[in-house]
C-alpha cells in the first residue's frame, strides 16, 4: 500500500503569486492537514488515553480538575483551575487579569508540591512564575448564555437546544494558548524530539481539546448538583457538536511574518496535497463523496451566524457558490480531467472562499496518501546568508521572486498608511494610522514588502557604482540590510517564500492574517468582532475521548469514520 505522495506534484503546484496573495490566504478553511485534525488522528492511531484522576469542584463548579494523558511514549497531566469571576472583571481582551478557568498541560506527574506551585501561579497567567515542566499555559471564559442554558436544560431532565451551539458553538472560549517557553514554561526545544508533540502547536491543540472535555463534565456536574434526581447527561451528539471558542486579535499577526520558513512549509504541504489530489484519477465513488462533502459544507455555511457585515456577505457568496458547484458536479461525469475541470470552472465562477473550499474538500478525498504530509509541517528555521553571491544575482532574485514588493511607492500615502507597534500595557502588537497617531518611531519591522523595496533601491545604486560587486561588498556599504538580504536569499529558494502583501497599505486587512494562521489550527465559524479581532470555534464536530479510546482493534474504515468531522452541522433535534 502507498503511504506517501508518490507522484511529483511540485511540477503542478499553483504559482506563488496566486497562493500567497493575502486575500486568498484570508479565505482558507480548516483542512485535514490542520493541526487539530492531525492531533485527533494521532490520538486514535496511537491509542492515547485520558483518565480523570481528580475532580474537586464545588456546587458552583469551582475547584480543581486533573486529567492524565497516557501515550505509548510518556505521561502528561492536564490541570484545570475553575474559579468565580467577578462580572466587572470579565473580558476577552489580552489585558484581562482574571478568567473563569485557567489550565495547563504538564509533562510527567503532578506532585503535591508542583500542584501547590501551579495553584498559586497558573491563575495569574502572565503575572505568575510558571514552572518549566508546563508545556502549555492557557485561560478561558464562559459563554454565559450557552453555559447557563446547558446547565438549566440538563438539570430539568432535557437536552439543550442544538440551535444554541449553532449560534455560538462552545461553552468556553480561550483568549490565549501559550507554549514555546512563554512566561517560563517549557521551551520549544523540549518538544522537538518528543514524538507526541513535535508537530507544530500540537501540545496547545491537545490542551484546548481537553478543555472541551472538561466543559462537558462541568455542566453535567452542575446540573447534577442543581437537580440530583432529574438531571441527565449531555447527549453524545451534542457533545460532539460542542467546540471550544477562541478570541484572537493582532497578537497572532507577527508570527506569520517572523516565521516565514514555517509558514511557507505549511502552505507548501497543503499545495502538494492539493496537487496530488488533482492528479489523482476521479471515479464515481470519489465524485459522490465530494458531492456529499459539498452538501454538508453548504449546510454548515447556511447555519453559520456572524454579526459582521463583511463576513456575512462572504458567507452568503460561499453558499451561493457551493450550490452552483453542486449543480455543476451533479451534471458532470467522472472523467479523468474532472478535478482540474472543476477547479478551472470554480476559479472563474465562484467566490475566493468557495474556490478554497473546493481545494480543501479535494484534499479530503485521499487520506491514505495525503496524511503522510502532516509529518512535514514543521521545519528548522535558519535564514542563511550567501555573502559570495553576486549583487547582480541578488537583484535578479528580487525582480523575479519579489516583484510584488517593488510595487511599493514611498510617495503614495496609501502605501504607508498603517504602522505596527507594540503596546506598553501587554506588549501586544497594535496598528496605528501613520498620519494621525504617534508611535511610528517605535514601529515593529513587520512590513517585509517595503523593506525589500528599500534593499532593492540601495542595491540598484550600489550596482551603478560596482557592477561586478558581491553581496558582501554591498553589505559592507549597507550593513543594516543584512537581515533583509539573508531573508531574501533564503526565501527565494522556497516555493512560497513570503506573504505577498504590503502590511502598511491602507487596503490591507489584518483579519486576513489572522484567518491564515487560524485555518491551519483548524478553526471554523469565523466571526469577526472588528477588523482586528475575531472569534472562532475549534474541535466542533470532533469525536469524543471515549470514541477515540474505544476503537482498539478497529479497521481502517472505522478510523476514517472517526476522522470525518469537517464542517459540522446542527444535530437533528428529533434524534435527541
Amino acid at each position: 500500500m502507498v503511504t506517501q505522495l508518490d507522484v511529483k506534484p511540485e511540477f503542478h503546484l499553483r504559482p506563488a503569486d496566486q497562493v500567497m496573495n493575502l486575500v486568498r490566504l484570508g479565505s482558507l478553511h480548516a483542512s485535514r492537514l490542520s493541526f487539530s485534525r492531525s492531533l485527533v488522528r494521532q490520538m486514535a492511531r496511537e491509542d492515547w488515553t485520558v483518565t480523570r484522576v481528580r475532580f474537586d469542584l464545588d456546587s458552583e463548579g469551582h475547584g480543581v480538575a486533573i486529567y492524565r494523558l497516557s501515550t505509548p511514549n510518556h505521561t502528561y497531566h492536564g490541570v484545570v483551575f475553575s474559579q468565580y469571576l467577578d462580572p466587572e472583571r470579565r473580558s476577552d481582551r489580552v489585558i484581562a487579569e482574571a478568567w473563569d478557568v485557567t489550565f495547563s498541560l504538564v509533562e510527567g506527574e503532578v506532585e503535591d508540591s508542583l500542584l501547590e506551585q501551579m495553584a498559586a501561579n497558573v491563575p495569574l497567567q502572565e503575572a505568575g512564575r510558571q514552572h518549566p515542566r508546563l508545556l502549555v499555559l492557557s485561560r478561558a471564559n464562559k459563554s454565559l448564555r450557552n453555559f447557563g442554558h446547558f446547565v438549566e436544560a440538563l438539570a430539568s431532565g432535557r437536552q439543550p437546544d442544538p440551535a444554541w451551539l449553532t449560534r455560538v458553538g462552545y461553552l468556553y472560549r480561550t483568549t490565549a494558548v501559550y507554549g514555546n517557553g512563554k512566561f517560563g514554561i517549557a521551551d520549544y526545544a523540549r518538544l522537538q524530539k518528543n514524538p507526541d508533540f513535535n508537530r507544530p502547536f500540537s501540545a496547545q491543540m491537545f490542551a484546548v481539546y481537553l478543555l472541551r472535555h472538561f466543559s462537558v463534565q462541568q455542566v453535567e456536574h452542575l446540573a447534577q448538583h442543581h437537580s440530583p434526581e432529574r438531571a441527565v447527561a449531555l447527549h453524545p451528539e451534542l457533545q460532539r457538536y460542542l467546540g471550544i471558542g477562541n478570541s484572537t486579535g493582532l497578537g497572532m499577526a507577527p508570527f506569520l511574518i517572523n516565521h516565514p520558513q514555517l509558514i511557507q512549509q505549511w502552505v507548501y504541504c497543503r499545495e502538494r496535497a492539493l496537487a496530488y489530489a488533482r492528479e489523482h484519477l476521479p471515479d464515481e465513488a470519489s465524485r459522490q463523496e465530494l458531492l456529499m462533502l459539498l452538501r454538508r459544507a453548504h449546510r454548515h455555511f447556511l447555519e453559520t451566524v456572524t454579526e459582521d457585515a463583511e463576513q456575512t456577505r462572504r458567507n452568503e457568496a460561499t453558499v451561493v457558490s457551493i450550490a452552483a458547484v453542486i449543480e455543476w458536479l451533479e451534471k458532470t461525469p467522472a472523467t479523468p480531467d474532472l478535478w482540474n475541470d472543476l477547479v478551472a470552472w470554480a476559479d472563474g465562477q465562484c467566490s475566493l472562499e468557495a474556490q478554497e473550499l473546493i481545494n480543501t474538500l479535494l484534499i479530503e478525498l485521499y487520506p491514505d496518501l495525503i496524511d503522510a504530509v502532516e509529518n512535514e509541517l514543521g521545519c528548522e528555521e535558519i535564514l542563511e546568508l550567501q555573502p559570495e553571491m553576486r549583487a547582480e544575482t541578488l537583484k535578479q532574485e528580487i525582480e523575479t521572486r519579489f516583484a510584488w514588493a517593488l510595487e511599493y511607492d514611498p510617495k503614495n500615502p496609501d502605501h504607508q498608511y498603517w504602522f505596527w507597534y507594540r503596546s506598553v500595557e501587554k506588549e501586544e502588537p497594535r496598528l496605528g494610522v501613520r498620519s494621525a497617531e504617534s508611535g511610528a518611531d517605535k514601529e515593529l519591522p513587520l512590513a517585509i514588502g517595503p523593506r525589500i523595496y528599500r534593499t532593492y533601491q540601495l542595491l540598484d545604486a550600489f550596482l551603478d557604482r560596482a557592477p561586478r560587486g558581491s553581496v558582501v561588498e554591498y553589505l559592507m556599504a549597507h550593513p543594516r540590510q543584512k537581515e533583509c538580504v539573508r531573508r531574501i536569499q533564503t526565501m527565494a529558494a522556497t516555493p512560497y517564500g513570503e506573504i505577498q502583501a504590503n502590511l502598511w497599505h491602507r487596503e490591507m486587512k489584518p483579519m486576513h492574517l489572522l484567518r491564515t494562521k487560524l485555518s491551519f489550527f483548524g478553526a471554523s465559524r469565523f466571526d469577526p468582532k472588528s477588523d482586528r479581532w475575531v472569534r472562532v470555534t475549534l474541535f466542533q464536530g470532533a469525536p469524543l475521548f471515549c470514541e477515540l479510546f474505544s476503537h482498539h482493534g478497529a479497521d481502517k474504515a472505522r478510523l476514517r469514520e472517526l476522522d470525518d468531522w469537517s464542517f459540522p452541522v446542527e444535530p437533528d433535534v428529533e434524534a435527541l
